[in-house]
């Protein structure tokens, strides 16, 4: 008998359909509310993807999942109520990233990296009456942590390779799975996400930290024996556990990888990384592989950009490629209230931070030992975000400027983002000036605290006369002036947090909550937007 071991993982949902993901022990067949699909085979592992059909717009649904006819969600005695699948318009959604595997699954108390913020949602919202559940989750990157394993999935490698390198790092499909086991297994979020539908992209440590920093980091991981096997099985995975369920049930329809793997009848996991290194290749300039995607809740278009993969690395460095910011230059086009770009990585960073990313871009292009020195800091510090690939930080800051002065204008244009460890919102000004609200909301991390020796170096990154100093420089160093100007409105914030935005018409709040020990969340910054 065939037995659920991860999700169900609500994930695409619109006024009539849903999709529902799952992972099995073994081939079965899979149903939810009389909608069945069977499993598709990779290595030792079975998952599938239930398209349901047939719902009722504004409809709210309990749902169960059958394996070969056999109930198997939700869990006897489950202290959580009934998972639902609910069709009414979005007018809330949840944010935030970096979410680490908690040490004991299960366990409440803060661990290593302090209380986990999701978790603490789950267990109020699951008291709370549906009237008052968010509407949509966006997991912003780093979902899992590949090279920062658990004490237990560090023993659990070092029983699987006995020794082989590299130690601290997952390499194979497998030992990606198990990494979402451990994550996703957890029971609060187990409830959470398939009750919430739920979107997903990646940032690097869902692959490895600092993926796609520079041509050079590609080039020294490319040395690394083990690194071929790594990319093929770390973006394998990311596209059955995370990207497969951002799509829509046509976007399957059209979708060729999807139709044949679902189609083989047999083991794809050779298919399906061979389909990771080639989409590995669009930085050496192969048609680019997108996983950027857009969902549209009524009035509301999120879109969610790929910043890792689709770097261009040679030349004038690229974010994305030029094809790929056609396509979300297309995207952004519409007659919508509320505009939310989903970027991994903020666009609007703390000044000082900013301007040094530019320099840095600057100087590890130089030639000799100035250019190494340059690219060693960049790796050391992590300065690879929109400001450090200059051409795409004005493509966007233009891009964002067109569609806030356009005569049928949102009324806000929201970048949302993770990845820095620390949370903010800041709003964009720009000469002449948008008829949009323009903003840059950041929500990290959701449970990864930092140590508490990094929080007065990201405030100091706020200081005025430190930003001024490094734009000087900037400007010495012939570096455009930067094509908007933005102020801090709120923050900085510390500790694991969740945030989220609320909808009614042409308006939109932020709020950011932050888990503390013994105390759940508390609410410590709300924003009209």
């Amino acid at each position: 008998m065939a037995k659920l071991l991860l999700g169900p993982v609500l994930r695409h949902v619109d006024a009539t359909s849903a999709t529902v993901w799952v992972e099995t022990d073994s081939a079965c067949e899979v149903e939810v509310l009389g909608c069945r699909e069977r499993t598709f085979q990779v290595g030792e592992l079975h998952f599938a993807l239930v398209v349901v059909t047939g719902l009722e717009p504004g409809s709210s649904l309990p749902y169960a999942v059958k394996l070969d006819e056999i109930p198997v969600w939700p869990e006897p005695d489950s202290e959580f109520p009934p998972s639902r699948i609910r069709t009414k318009p979005v007018e809330s959604m949840l944010f935030g990233s970096c979410r680490a595997a908690k040490a004991v699954p299960g366990v409440l108390e803060a661990d290593r990296v302090g209380p986990d913020a999701l978790d603490a949602y789950a267990l109020r919202m699951k008291d709370r009456p549906e009237s008052q559940w968010p509407d949509a989750l966006m997991l912003l990157g780093d979902q899992v942590y590949a090279d920062q394993p658990t004490p237990r999935i560090q023993e659990w490698l070092d029983e699987r390779r006995a020794g082989q390198e590299p130690r601290n790092e997952v390499v194979s499909f497998r030992e990606y799975a198990e990494l979402y086991h451990e994550s996703w297994s957890d029971p609060e979020i187990r409830w959470l996400m398939s009750t919430v539908q739920t979107t997903m992209i990646f940032d690097d440590h869902d692959v490895r930290d600092d993926w796609n920093t520079s041509r050079v980091w590609r080039e020294e991981m490319a040395r690394k024996p083990w690194w071929r096997n790594r990319i093929r099985a770390g973006l394998a995975s990311y596209w059955v556990y995370q990207h497969l369920g951002n799509l829509s049930p046509e976007e399957l329809e059209r979708n060729t990888l999807y139709r044949a793997v679902v189609k083989a009848g047999e083991d794809v996991q050779g298919l399906l990384e061979d389909f990771a290194e080639h989409a590995d290749q669009e930085v050496d300039g192969r048609k680019p592989t997108r996983w950027s995607y857009r969902r549209d809740f009524g009035r509301i278009r999120l879109l969610v950009i790929d910043t890792r993969s689709g770097r261009i690395l040679d030349g004038h460095r690229l974010m994305c490629s030029a094809e790929e910011f056609d396509w979300i230059e297309e995207n952004t086009a519409g007659d919508i209230d509320h505009l939310l770009i989903g970027s991994s990585l903020p666009w609007l960073m703390p000044h000082a931070v900013s301007h040094l990313q530019s320099l840095n871009e600057r100087a590890a292009g130089l030639p000799g030992w100035r250019g190494r020195w340059g690219e060693k800091l960049r790796q050391a510090a992590d300065l690879e975000h929109w400001p450090a690939f200059r051409v795409s930080f004005h493509r966007l800051a233009r891009l964002i400027h067109r569609l806030g002065t356009a005569p049928v204008a949102p009324a806000t244009i929201c970048v949302l983002s993770g990845d820095v460890h620390h949370s903010y919102a800041a709003r964009a000004d720009y000469d002449p000036p948008t008829k949009s609200h323009v903003l840059q909301l950041v929500c990290s991390p959701v449970h990864n605290d930092p140590p508490k020796v990094y929080r007065p170096l990201f405030r100091l990154s706020w200081a005025g006369p430190l930003a001024s100093a490094l734009r000087r420089l900037a400007d010495r160093r012939g570096i455009s002036p930067d094509p908007v100007q933005w102020r801090k409105v709120c923050g900085p914030y510390f500790g694991n947090s969740i945030a989220t935005l609320r909808f009614a018409g042409r308006s939109a709040r932020f709020r950011l909550e932050t888990a503390r020990e013994g105390e759940g969340l508390v609410e410590v910054a709300e924003l009209d937007l």
